[in-house]
This record gives C-alpha cells, structure tokens and sequence, in this order.
C-alpha cells in the first residue's frame, strides 16, 4: 500500500446492513457528523488506525439500493462514489457491506459499484446471523464471482472487523484519487440482467436452509386480516399502555422515595441560603421530579424494540398503508411516523426516503403530532395526579386506558392535517408501502437490553444536559429578585419567572392555565419533559404549607379537573421543542415552514384546550 498521504476509505451499501455499525466499531470515538455542501444530508468521517500501523479516514456513506437514485441519499452516495461531488474527492477504495442474510436484495448495489472499477471489498456483514439461520456461504466461490476480495464480519461484535483490516492493511492502493467517472441510467434489459447475474451469483455460493413458512402464512392470515388485524393492533397497544402505568408503579414509588428523601436530607445538612436553595428547590425537586418516568420510558420502548425484533411493525405497517394512503400519504410515511413516537427529530430525519416532495412535507409537518417518549412524563404526571387507580371491566386499569387515548387523539389529529394537506399542498399519488416481510421469530434478548440501554442513556444525557441546565435556569428566575419588604405573597410571585408568568397568564387564562403552567411552558419549548421539572422547581421556590409534597398530589389539591384536562389536551398538539423546529427548518431548506408548523399546532393546542376546559366545566370539572 500507498505510504503517501491518508488513503480513503469508503463504506456503501443497503439501508439497514449494518454498516453504520461497521463505521462505529472502525472509528470509534474518532469520527464527526456534518453535512454535505448545500444539501441537508449528513455526512459521517472517521479515522482509523489500522494493526498495521496505517492511518485511513473512513466515510460512511448513505444507504442505497441502487446507482440510479431516487432520493437525496442515494444522489450523494452516487457521486461521491463517481467524484463528482464538488470538494469531495473519489475514494481510494470502497468497502461494499452486505446483509449477508439476504444477498439476493444487496447484490445488485455491488454488480452495479463493480461495473465502475474502482479498488473494492465486500464485507459479508451479519454472518454471525448468518450462521444462526443456516445459511450456508462459500466465500471463495463468492470471491471468483464477483472479482473481488470477500471477507466476514460482524460490526456489532468486538473484533468483528479484524479480517477486514487484515485484508486492507495488504492491499496496493492507489496513491492518489482516481478520474471521476461515469453513469448512466440502466436500461430494462440491462436491470433483467443484473437480476439474472445475481441468481447466478447465489446458486453457485450460497446454500439457504429448507424454511417451512407455513406457520408464518397462517399467523399472517389473522394478523394482517383487514379488520380482525386491526383490532389486533389496537389491543397490542392498549396492552402497552396498561403496562406503562401498572409495571412502572414500583421502581417509580423507588425513585420518588430516594428523591424525597435525598431532599429532607441536604435541607437538614446545609444552611438556609442560595445553595440549598440551588440543591434542593432547583436540582434535586426539579431534576427528580423528570427521573421518576424513567422506569415507564423502559417499558414504553421495550414493548416497540420486542415488537420490531418479532417481525410484527412491518405488518403493522401494511395494515395501516391503505388507511394513510386515503388522507393523502404515501406508504413510505409509516416508518418516519413511527419512529416519531420516539422522537420527532429522527422521524422527520427519516423522510429523505420519501420520494415524492410533497409526500414528504406533508410527513414533515404531522410528525410532531405523534406522541414522541417527551411527553410521556407530562401525560404520566396528569394521569396519576387526576386519573383514579382502578380497574374498568374487571380488566383495564383506568390510567392506561386515558394514555391509550391520548396516543390515538395524536394519530386522529395526525390523520385529520394530512387530510387538510391533501387539499391544499396538492393531491400526491398513493405509492403503496412495498418491503420484504421478515420472518415470525422470537426477540432476541441481547438486542433488546442494548436497545433499551441506549433508550437510558440518552434519557440520562438529557437529564445531566439540557434538563439540569434548565432546572438551573428556572430556579434562579423563580428566585430573584427577592419580595420587597411587607409583600403577602409568596416570593416566587415577585421573582422573574412570576412576573413573567402572570404577564403572559391573560393568553392562557381562557384555557385555564394559571401563571404556574404559563413559567413551565416556556422551558418546555426547549424539551417538554422540562415542563414536568419545571412545575416542581416552581411550586418547591413557592413553598407553602405543601411544598414538601411530592409534585402529583401537590397539583391535584391545587388544579381543578377541568385545568389538568385542559393541559392534556394542550400537550396532544402543541409544538414539539426548538430542535424540531430547527430539524424542519434544515429539512426544507426555508423558515416559512417550521412557522407554518410552529403556527399551526399553537392554533390547534388553544383550541383543543379550550374546547375540553369548556365541556370539562360544564360537567362539573372545575
């Protein structure tokens, strides 16, 4: 190899082979995202330090089916492949990673990388996977086939990659950046035959295991049946939701305790003064009171991570493709949709895949309005504070059933803008959602405790980031400036955040917020799990005869019904936090539409509040 200047080193292949993992476990912690120039597609660079003492810098480069694009992901991945990215260099050698557990699907991106001649490897990724399964893969026969070195590996394994470092370290790569090259869009004929190459391809090298799928046949009978399949998904996540509230009401009664108590104990070790005041109103009371919905978090994420490890979301998928097909969706919405009940900002992320432009802005703009894990505190806070503990026809408990309802009001609302946007964006055609179906199978444990410890340490990192900082913030405003002297009521009235609040109380007061609610809305636009903290910090600065209170009873002796109704409904629409506004904002290219969508929630949030604290007084909620 080239001892010139640091070779590149460039990692393609299908969405979903598990080449970002690839990239992670070669780069580790040395590695950076940007942007490519002038467009919104991320660009992700590493370095490596090969055993051989070689320096490569490594570029992961957006999923692609295919050469000939369809999307902004793959336009980038084809012409960094082709060097014509301006200020991109062509790489020095490009590494093509493969599903080694469907082949048939990854093999034409590699025919159509070889035709280019370019310095390649293929990476059998997964074949630990692979193996499990039963299929059988003669690497050497797949080598002499394809022309190219071939080589193992597991990108999620330590030292899943050792073979391939081996096999680049021995390489003679060129010194310098090929030529930019050449593409053109492959005819029908030329597509039939590339087909047929890869059939060719794989009698010759691979063996799949005889797989009896009859039992997946008759289960998908009655999971996707039109209407029996439905109600299946309907009861899977009402299922979720009770588990929400009846699994987590004892690691939360933990939580609660040790907060209580880490509380009673630094008020009783330190002074009166600002730093207990820090410590315990601000940090402890507002920090604690977010930390609490941990476990309910948990088990949220463990019933979708088990649901995408069986096979059941991609059904879940089609089942629901003809209904969001008739309020102007394209198929491909589903998976940005879904992963919005994460979070928006991955899910708004994940529209690139969708072709059609305004297909894709009207998925933009709904998916703030799928409940994102950021509300659940709140949800949960209101539930627990107004919503009796008991149980409805012998087998529902309450709470979940308010939960499940105000997950499905999201999806109604959802639904009901895209059916406005479909009249006023422009009617898109329906592209029905076309995927493989995976085959029935158990979760698998492993992926599932990584899943949910990557779900807690962001949760955590957002706890010790945004949330502590914030918790700060709201302390210090709700603490000065001090009462003046003879002042009746509590200091907090006086302080910043107070005054701020009773300014701006005559927008909200119609819908039933007091200057209270108004002080935790505001941190609650940078994340809304902060309007949870944010609540305590202030009722814990206010102080009074129940400040010691944990923060659920404190609000349903200080809120009517009427008022905690109203908030619920608030939170279904309002707008998700600033960095999802600025997502969209990158997304698009243009301001006009995170103030469409920013515009358009608030409206829908007012009214929707409104509209339940008016009925919920007229039924007596007040």
């Amino acid at each position: 190899m080239s001892a010139a200047s640091e070779v590149r080193i460039a990692l393609l292949g299908n969405p979903n082979c598990g080449k970002s993992a690839l990239f992670n476990l070669l780069t580790g912690s040395r590695q950076k995202v940007a942007n490519y120039a002038g467009v919104t597609v991320e660009r992700k660079e590493g370095t490596l330090r090969s055993p051989g003492g070689h320096q490569y810098r490594v570029l992961d480069l957006p999923g692609a089916y295919s050469l000939n694009a369809d999307s902004a992901d793959e336009a980038i991945t084809r012409d960094v492949v082709l060097g014509r990215l301006a200020g991109e260099a062509r790489p020095e050698l490009l590494v093509l990673v493969t599903d080694a557990t469907n082949l048939r699907l990854n093999l034409r991106l590699v025919l159509e990388v070889r035709a280019l001649g370019l310095p390649m490897v293929l990476a059998l990724n997964m074949s630990d996977l692979a193996q499990r399964r039963g299929i059988s893969i003669d690497v050497a026969a797949l080598s002499a086939a394809l022309h190219m070195p071939v080589v193992p590996t597991v990108g999620v394994r330590h030292g899943g990659a050792d073979a391939l470092l081996a096999l680049i370290d021995g390489l003679a790569l060129p010194a310098a950046p090929q030529a930019p090259g050449e593409w053109r869009e492959p005819t029908l004929g030329e597509i039939a035959e590339t087909h047929r190459q890869v059939r060719e391809i794989l009698a010759g090298s691979v063996q799949l295991p005889a797989i009896d799928r009859r039992l997946d046949e008759r289960i998908d009978a009655v999971v996707m049946h039109p209407a029996l399949g439905l109600l299946i998904l309907a009861a899977v996540m009402l299922l979720m939701f009770q588990a929400v509230f009846a699994w987590a009401e004892w690691p939360m009664s933990i939580i609660e305790a040790g907060t209580l108590r880490l509380g009673e104990a630094l008020s009783a070790a330190l002074p009166e003064g600002a730093l207990r005041g820090l410590l315990v109103d601000g940090i402890v009371a507002g920090v604690g009171s977010v930390i609490i919905f941990l476990p309910q978090i948990v088990i949220l994420f463990a019933f979708i991570l088990a649901l995408e490890d069986s096979g059941y979301l991609p059904r879940a998928a089609f089942l629901l493709d003809r209904f969001m097909g008739k309020v102007g969706l394209s198929g491909r919405s589903f998976i940005p949709l879904l992963s919005s009940f994460a979070c928006a900002i991955p899910g708004i992320m994940a529209t690139r895949v969708i072709h059609h432009w305004r297909d894709r802005l009207a998925t933009i703009l709904i998916a703030p309005l799928m409940t994102c894990s950021a509300r659940l505190p709140v949800y949960a806070l209101l539930i627990a504070a107004f919503i009796p503990d008991r149980t409805v026809g012998g087998i529902f408990n309450l709470q979940g059933l308010v939960l499940f309802a105000l997950y499905v009001a999201g999806i109604l609302g959802a639904a009901a803008v895209a059916l406005v946007l479909k009249y006023t964006l422009g009617r898109g055609m329906h592209h029905p959602l076309m995927m493989e179906l995976p085959t029935w199978r158990w979760p698998n444990l492993r992926n599932l405790a990584l899943g949910l410890l990557e779900r807690v340490q962001i949760f955590l990192r957002r706890v010790g980031g945004i949330i502590l900082a914030l918790m700060i913030l709201v302390w210090a405003l709700s603490s000065w400036p001090a009462p003046p002297l003879g002042a009746t009521g509590t200091a907090i009235e006086y302080s910043l955040a107070g005054l701020l609040g009773k300014a701006i109380q005559p927008i909200f007061a119609p819908i039933g917020f007091g200057w209270e609610i108004v002080v935790a809305l505001i941190p609650g636009m940078a994340a809304r799990e902060v309007a949870v903290g944010a609540l305590a910090t202030v009722y814990a600065v206010g102080g009074g005869d129940d400040a010691g209170l944990a923060l659920a009873p404190l609000i349903a002796q200080q809120w009517s019904l009427a008022t905690a109704l109203s908030l619920l409904a608030w939170y279904v629409f309002a707008p998700q936090c600033l960095s999802t506004l600025a997502v969209v904002k990158r997304e698009t290219q243009s301001w006009r539409y995170p103030l469409l969508m920013a515009g358009y929630l608030f409206a829908l949030a007012w009214l929707a509040a409104f509209a339940t604290y008016r009925v919920a007084l007229a039924l007596g909620g007040g």
